[in-house]
């Protein structure tokens, strides 16, 4: 009986030993994160490691990840990498219970993980590496003085005290304990809040006065928006709009700082900065951009009224040679894009160095101090955020990040329509309002369909338009009849194709086929 107790104490005592190491653990990563803040935004070893996964796995692993998980993905991966790390320091508690600094070497390998993801990353600093030692130091400080207090309450010196020297000693110890996970947690939420608020160049962004376009857009008229409730807003919030992109962090750049260069196949390389650009005639225009992920019926689409410069103009400078077919852009990041050079010359398509989205600078998330956008093509192979760089090149001697992955290197968005409402299951008989949106970027919508059921296709009204390059709100009334129903619903291009019904997946170039709904009336 007296060895099971013996036993039970000692297993009981390695559960607080790997608490206190998890416990110690949090605390290193809430302060690398505070002091990633203060030195180097770049310098926070959780997302730079997740961004290292991401590079090194597998085409296929990254492809299941983005299908499976669709905007949860980044979350996940770095729920994945806190709690693997937390498990490390869990045993380095453990091990440091059974031998003084032996839970240093796994809070060391820790450091170098992170280290290592830091090091990854493009132009990373010296500065860079500053949080990641900071934070796993102390995180081990306060794991050796945890574990001292653990010592002082169930070692076997300890068993030998009176039972009020033994109460003292683990109130002590819950109590430090208690008070470092409370606040290592509250900390790890600051830094991360912290960092997202991008301090000083947040400041920056929002003192910014946009300059005043030489070509502002076409006033919207009367009737583009529909103004139904459910159905998304001919023109998308900043707030709403979609956000689709491989930053971990989001890159932090001071428009001060901030530069472009046009290398590669040119007779003259270009490098402007943000004062350049902000200073030469900028334009106005509506587009609708929509991810190559987004499936049949998704919300991976969103309209905004961007202002910028047309990339023509700058390539027009450069002078790209005979032979070259691609622009290879980049993101501070490091993540690239491949446009077809072709489309960013077209005089009669607005593709465009944008610093301004729906009249105020681009959100940080959204590319600032500047980003790509290109009516008429998929995302991951036009709308570069955070963009450093252009390379002039051919598609037979460069890739850019999702090609390799088997996405196609040259992706028109396809056409498509979506049923926004009604958006309960449920509805009453009698009329009921169908709506929704139908986009071909660069082409524009000339039909909208309603089938219900298996009955003929009914014409839908169409709201106005801007142009070819924005999506179109449509609303169909529909004399709906007790019991369930199947809506369906299909486009027309202006230039009279119609929407197909063959059923295609995202990859590799974007997902076909009709969207329908199942509404119960009663």
């Amino acid at each position: 009986m007296h060895r099971r107790d013996e036993r039970e104490t000692a297993r009981a005592t390695r559960w607080w030993a790997r608490l206190v190491g998890a416990v110690a653990g949090l605390a290193g990563l809430a302060i690398a994160g505070l002091a990633a803040w203060i030195v180097a935004p770049t310098g926070s070893p959780v997302p730079a490691v997740g961004e290292l996964i991401i590079n090194v796995l597998p085409g296929p692993l990254v492809n299941f990840g983005k299908e499976t998980l669709g905007t949860a993905d980044k979350p996940v991966l770095l729920g994945i990498i806190v709690v693997a790390v937390l498990i490390l320091c869990a045993i380095a508690g453990q091990l440091e219970w059974r031998r003084r600094f032996a839970g240093a070497a796994i809070f060391a390998v820790v450091a170098v993980l992170g280290m290592i993801g830091i090091a990854a990353q493009p132009d990373a600093s010296i500065t860079a590496y500053v949080p990641t030692i900071v934070g796993l130091l102390l995180g081990y400080m306060i794991l050796s003085s945890l574990i001292g207090k653990l010592q002082q309450w169930r070692s076997p010196q300890a068993a030998a005290k009176d039972d009020g020297a033994q109460s003292a000693a683990r109130r002590t110890f819950l109590a430090w304990t208690i008070v470092a996970g409370t606040a290592a947690a509250v900390a790890a939420v600051t830094g991360q809040v912290l960092l997202r608020a991008s301090s000083a160049v947040d400041t920056a962004r929002q003192k910014l006065k946009l300059p005043t376009p030489v070509k502002p857009a076409a006033a919207a008229p009367a009737g583009t928006d529909l103004s139904i409730p459910g159905l998304a807003t001919y023109v998308t919030p900043n707030d709403d709009f979609y956000r689709i992109d491989t930053a971990l962090q989001v890159p932090v750049i001071d428009p001060g700082e901030w530069t472009l260069k046009i290398t590669g196949m040119v007779q003259n390389p270009v490098q402007i900065n943000y004062a350049e650009l902000t200073a030469k005639p900028l334009v106005e225009h509506l587009t609708t951009l929509t991810c190559v992920s987004n499936y049949v019926g998704g919300d991976l689409a969103g309209n905004a009224l961007w202002l910028g410069y047309p990339v023509r103009e700058l390539l027009a400078e450069a002078k790209p040679l005979e032979g070259a077919d691609m622009v290879l852009s980049t993101s501070e990041d490091g993540w690239t894009a491949s446009t077809p050079l072709p489309v960013l010359t077209d005089p009669n398509r607005e593709a465009m160095l944008a610093i301004g989205m729906n009249g105020e600078p681009l959100p940080i998330e959204h590319g600032f101090p500047v980003r790509m956008v290109v009516p008429g093509l998929y995302g991951y192979v036009s709308a570069t955020k955070w963009v450093t760089e252009l390379k002039v090149t051919t598609y037979a001697k460069d890739e850019a990040y999702w090609t390799p992955l088997g996405w196609s290197a040259r992706a028109p968005i396809k056409l498509a329509s979506r049923i926004d409402v009604p958006r309960r299951s449920t509805v009453d008989v009698g009329t009921v309002v169908v709506a929704g949106v139908a986009w071909a970027q660069h082409t524009g919508i000339s039909a909208v369909e309603v089938q219900v059921d298996r009955n003929g296709w009914q014409p839908a009204q169409l709201a106005k338009t801007v142009g070819p390059d924005t999506w179109r709100q449509w609303k169909y009334e529909w004399a709906a009849t007790p019991g369930k129903h199947t809506l369906t619903v299909r486009a027309t291009d202006a230039n009279g194709k119609l929407q197909t019904a063959d059923v295609v997946p995202p990859m590799p170039d974007g997902a076909t086929g009709y969207h329908s709904i199942e509404v119960k009336v009663r």
